[in-house]
């Protein structure tokens, strides 16, 4: 038997394998006598990677839509680049290569396509024209290159979602985790009270800026990673469930973790979170058609209620939820004259540098500066009259491109060529949204109004609360990316209703309405599945 050709070349092939893992092993052994050098670092990522690449390129997709809102950090990586970019270039890359070999095509989208196209053309030739893309972390003189690779790998990442459909029956599975996965992100908070042996996990999931110094004081120490993931399963629940399967269900445990989640925001102490949360309730409460229902007046009730017992009680509340609520006037709500200043104070340190930045726009109408800083501009700063109104943190928020304004940080950056491209990308976008949710497979009616309600949130906040068009692309591009996914394209009006001339009702829930006849597919054609 030992001289069986088979016998003898399983035994080679056990023998290799055992002497490559065993030469592993003390290359590895070694390179952990000095574990936190990249050097180590990068070799035990490769391995990694090499062992992780059958699921990578079975499970690539999901993998990537499921990380898309992850809080973790490839600490191992040079530069600590997010989760969510390092699965959008695997999963991008693969597709390129399926694509290739299988002649599988991508989800066609072409109104979104060429806006999306547009945006990097004028990107590269402002980042081009404006120093290049510098990165600290290689060592590049010229900073900056974080916001070029955050906005660049958000279009790309739009392209890698439609690479292919999400089937119907996993669509509600794949936007609840594309919500739900945020709300890890609350370990951040807990850095200075978890045990020593925990802190390993803070290399993927980084603390707090407030909780980082060690302060821990519940109701005074501002817990906004708590606070965002609160916001997070809220809106998983509504994405996977709708307000009417949350109130109307019978399932109690739905409205009690919805309550929870609403008291949990106060204690991150943002008040756009509170403005977030409360105005996609309301716009999803219209949009599926519960203003017709008997829980349209329980609202009343209950918004009528709460607003009573918030005007005694406002003044008593943790200093947190205090500084959450300090939006409301000063004639409706007291609070406290700390929270209440530091509120404000926040508010008018933004009006200060939008005041002081306004005088730039004319000279980057043709050709904005870019994301680019020299180092001559960091050591200098502070001497340019533009930001001598403002204090030494804002001139550091207005030099790097945090603008804390959705317009300015695309004309200033991009010019006018920014703001045409993006504007067109907004409007071509919601157009998407709005027919997906209107004509989209009844089957699917829930997530396409949810995902149509934060879409119009999110482009409200955009241009008039909070916006950095760096950060925010890949909130647009992963909702956008989702709708088009589960809808296998754009929907159309089905032919039927289109040639009566007739008008066609929207379906709201349950809601009763004109029976629609089946949909077709814009890209296709054919009937959704």
């Amino acid at each position: 038997m030992t001289n069986d050709p088979a016998n003898i070349a399983a035994l080679l092939r056990t023998l290799i394998i055992y002497a490559v893992c065993v030469v592993l092993a003390i290359i590895i052994g070694v390179l952990m006598t000095n574990p936190l050098t990249y050097s180590s670092l990068g070799f035990v990522g490769v391995m990694c990677a090499v062992l992780f690449l059958p699921i990578l390129l079975r499970w690539h997709h999901p993998l990537m839509i499921i990380c898309w809102n992850a809080p973790v950090s490839c600490f191992f990586l040079k530069g600590d680049p997010k989760l969510f970019l390092v699965m959008i270039a695997l999963s991008f890359t693969v597709s390129i290569v399926e694509r290739a070999l299988n002649q599988r095509h991508f989800l066609s989208v072409p109104q979104v396509t060429w806006p999306l196209i547009m945006m990097i053309v004028v990107v590269v030739i402002t980042a081009k024209l404006t120093g290049g893309i510098g990165l600290k972390a290689f060592g590049s003189d010229v900073y900056g290159g974080k916001k070029y690779v955050f906005l660049g790998m958000a279009i790309v990442g739009y392209f890698a979602l439609v690479a292919r459909p999400i089937p119907p029956e996993k669509a509600r599975r794949y936007v609840t985790l594309f919500f739900l996965v945020g709300a890890i992100s609350f370990i951040g908070d807990f850095y200075s009270i978890l045990p020593g042996f925990f802190h390993p996990l803070f290399w993927l999931i980084p603390p707090s800026v407030f909780t980082a110094s060690g302060t821990f004081e519940v109701g005074t120490t501002r817990l906004v990673n708590t606070g965002w993931a609160a916001v997070a399963v809220t809106s998983a629940l509504i994405a996977a469930y709708g307000l009417r399967g949350i109130f109307l269900s019978g399932k109690l445990w739905r409205p009690a973790v919805f309550f929870i989640c609403i008291v949990l925001v106060g204690f991150g102490g943002f008040r756009s979170a509170l403005v977030l949360v409360g105005s996609t309730v309301i716009l999803q409460f219209f949009l599926e058609g519960l203003h017709r229902t008997r829980l349209a007046l329980v609202f009343i009730i209950g918004s009528l209620a709460c607003a009573a017992a918030l005007v005694p009680l406002a003044p008593k509340l943790p200093y947190t939820f205090q500084r959450t609520l300090a939006f409301l006037p000063r004639s409706l709500v007291h609070l406290s004259p700390a929270a209440r200043m530091e509120a404000e104070s926040s508010l008018q340190w933004r009006i200060d540098m939008w005041d002081a930045l306004l005088p730039q726009i004319p000279r980057h109408l043709l050709l904005g500066k870019g994301y680019a800083i020299s180092m001559e501009d960091a050591q200098l700063m502070g001497n340019d009259t533009t930001f001598q109104s403002i204090d030494a943190s804002q001139q550091s928020l207005a030099l790097s491109g945090d603008y804390h304004n959705g317009p300015l940080s695309v004309i200033l950056p991009f010019g006018l060529w920014g703001v045409i491209a993006f504007g067109w990308f907004l409007i071509a976008s919601n157009w998407v949204m709005y027919r997906n949710f209107r004509y989209g497979d009844p089957s699917l009616q829930t997530l396409n109004t949810f995902l149509f309600t934060t879409y119009i949130i999110a482009t409200m906040d955009f241009l008039f609360l909070f916006g950095s068009l760096a950060d925010g692309m890949a909130g647009f591009a992963g909702v956008l990316g989702l709708s088009v996914c589960i809808n296998r394209g754009v929907c159309r009006i089905p032919a039927q209703v289109a040639s009566s001339k007739l008008p066609v009702n929207i379906r709201f829930g349950n809601v009763r309405s004109r029976p629609r006849p089946a949909l077709q597919n814009k890209t296709t054609g054919s009937q959704p599945l």
